[in-house]
């Protein structure tokens, strides 16, 4: 993978070699194949990170991080290119379509287990847990969210966003299961503690073996397999599936169809399903 002689990009951007060696490393890492009109979105990801190194010349950046091997700085780049676009209560049909399933289910054994299986920052499995304490209260259920980047784990976790990305928020939400910040965090607002304790994020690459997350009773498994070819859709859904309890739901991206893929699915509202 380590880029061949250069083929001048012009202003300081990629060549083309670096450009293909930086792209076939990130497919092997996150399944993900950026094509040729992803470069401009490459090149300004990975000059934030070739100026914290000192340098400006992308290429030098590159060919230095394929020849020094630095896993770390490997680590860095597939955060940054890994897209983590998401807020609060996206989509909302599907939070709809989640309370009245709740409100249609209100015998269920067990402790209710959900999956935000690209929970990116976490907006939306923080979203989650404002809608079950809302529903349920505060205890007989759990979350865990997952991201590929472990800098968008780290994020989540920490569950404090500018207030901007507040607006999807109910106002009964906001004011009960949110802070507003002050002093060195004016302008931001954290989830509260009591929910922020009820939701697990861990790493993981759905591109590959599963960690040890259990089963659920609903996943999301949204706005991620739109990165993906047929092939690697249908891996990555029927490997999510594996995790999905009976009668169990599964929700997907509105612009992420799964109906051509020959999965074990029955469709149930625009973008969920349940196993077949």
């Amino acid at each position: 993978m380590k880029p061949q002689a250069r083929t001048p990009a012009g202003g300081g951007g990629l060549s083309a070699q670096s450009f293909r060696a930086v792209t076939d490393m990130f497919h092997a890492v996150s399944g993900i194949r950026l094509t040729e009109a992803k470069q401009a979105l490459v090149e300004s990801r990975l000059q934030k990170l070739a100026i914290a190194r000192g340098q400006h010349d992308l290429d030098a950046y590159v060919e230095d991080l394929f020849t020094s091997r630095d896993e770390a700085e490997m680590a860095r780049l597939v955060d940054k290119l890994t897209t983590n676009e998401t807020y609060f209560f996206r989509e909302p049909q599907h939070f709809d379509y989640l309370s009245e399933w709740l409100d249609a289910n209100p015998a269920r054994q067990g402790l209710l287990r959900i999956w935000s299986a690209a929970s990116a920052s976490g907006e939306e499995a923080h979203s989650i847990a404002m809608l079950l304490a809302e529903k349920l209260g505060l205890t007989g259920w759990d979350i865990v969210g997952t991201d590929l980047s472990s800098a968008m784990v780290e994020k989540a976790r920490k569950g404090l966003y500018p207030m901007e990305r507040a607006q999807g928020v109910p106002t009964a939400c906001l004011k009960r299961w949110c802070r507003k910040g002050t002093g060195d965090y004016a302008g931001q607002l954290l989830v509260c503690r009591e929910l922020r304790d009820r939701i697990r994020f861990q790493s993981a690459n759905l591109t590959r073996p599963l960690p040890d997350v259990g089963l659920f009773d609903v996943i999301f498994l949204r706005n991620v397999l739109i990165y993906f070819d047929d092939r690697g859709k249908a891996d990555i859904v029927r490997r999510v599936l594996g995790q999905l309890k009976p009668g169990g739901l599964l929700f997907t991206g509105h612009a992420e169809s799964i109906a051509s893929l020959d999965l074990p699915v029955r469709a149930l509202a625009p973008a969920v399903y349940t196993q077949a």
